[in-house]
């Protein structure tokens, strides 16, 4: 088959005529194809510009020619060079007549120093390389090769101080959206809380609040020197061990966060979980249900389709969580005034009050 030289039969011979106009008279293009192909390239790039301190080389509205970012950062010339003009055709530099400068979103987000940095992010967001190489095995088992589950501490220590920047924004936004700083001297239990981030946000916008936070022996090493960098220190209580395992106990707690944690769960072990987050609640508190969720067609939301897959990959249980899977499990709980918020870009998070039992208050 060759390349049609008249493109007017892509508008006349329709499906509705005489079949498909791409595959009967002219090749589907290469270009989705190739775009998968150079994703790979572009993180990679990426993940060495961070790792060289490229970004943090030049300040806001500052620029600087190749050269002088060679000298600086001590590497090869025409190498920099290559990787600088990669990061302005994905628009993190600005290039004017050999002058590099930083974009908005480099200064935001790829500057170690920047207001919402994912500079550590960016490395170990998506799980150990191998596991990805070993994919097509994964898929064929159901399980990966090396789950994260075979050294919790070692993945998670790095991945929560890594995301912590971005879920302490989107649990501020999320607690002014809802109205914590309204109520005193809340009572907060975190589960899998890495280093806190939900904690943290509620116990700096509710006055007299404390919180007691979850998670393994070694994340919680961790969660402990956050909560006294920002002198949350006389306001927490750990609680650590595998969530699965403790007894969260019953009528407890005015808020209880499942942050990012269901999705590793996935729906073997996920209801279970949130079953006992409402347990522990008092009549009248709150569930937060942080997560990235897919569409219920599963075709729509790119990245919580991709966060899903990140999730197969790695973890022994991790599976894509659709939002009607999720909305399902809380009405399936006697919880009222579901609603499902987006503080930040790509982070959901769904929001429900725990009923009284029948009779209502006393």
């Amino acid at each position: 088959m060759v390349d049609s030289p008249y493109p007017e039969l892509k508008k006349t011979h329709t499906m509705a005529r005489t079949g498909r106009p791409w595959s009967d008279y002219k090749p589907v293009p290469s270009g989705p194809v190739w775009a998968v192909i150079q994703g790979s390239n572009t993180y990679w790039s990426l993940v060495a510009a961070i790792e060289l301190g490229l970004f943090d080389a030049i300040s806001p509205g500052e620029g600087k020619t190749s050269q002088v970012l060679a000298d600086e950062l001590e590497v090869n010339h025409t190498a920099l060079e290559h990787l600088l003009d990669c990061m302005a055709t994905i628009h993190f530099l600005e290039q004017v007549d050999g002058i590099y400068t930083l974009t908005d979103t480099a200064i935001r987000y790829l500057r170690r120093d920047g207001a919402a940095t994912m500079a550590e992010l960016i490395k170990v967001s998506n799980g150990p390389l191998e596991n990805w190489m070993n994919l097509a095995q994964t898929i064929r088992t159901g399980k990966p090769a090396d789950p994260i589950e075979n050294d919790m501490a070692g993945f998670y220590t790095p991945l929560v101080e890594a995301t912590f920047p971005t879920q302490f924004r989107a649990a501020t936004r999320l607690g002014l959206k809802i109205g914590i700083e309204k109520t005193k001297g809340l009572h907060v239990l975190d589960v899998g809380a890495g280093y806190a981030p939900w904690a943290a946000a509620i116990l700096e916008l509710s006055e007299g609040a404390t919180a007691t936070i979850n998670d393994i022996d070694g994340v919680l090493d961790g969660a402990c020197k956050k909560m006294a960098t920002m002198n949350l220190q006389d306001r927490v209580t750990y609680l650590p061990g595998d969530f699965h395992a403790i007894d969260f106990g019953q009528n407890v707690y005015d808020v209880v966060v499942l942050g990012h944690i269901c999705r590793t769960e996935g729906p073997d072990k996920a209801p279970g979980l949130i079953a006992r987050a409402v347990d522990a609640l008092k009549p009248s508190g709150r569930l937060i249900l942080a997560d990235y969720f897919a569409d219920n067609d599963r075709k729509l939301n790119t990245f919580g389709v991709q966060m899903g897959l990140t999730m197969l990959a790695n973890a022994t249980n991790g599976q894509m969580l659709t939002n009607e899977q999720v909305y399902n499990w809380l009405r399936a709980c006697p919880l009222e005034a579901i609603r499902f918020l987006e503080p930040i870009g790509y982070n959901f998070a769904y929001v429900a009050t725990k009923k009284y039992a029948s009779g209502g208050p006393t």
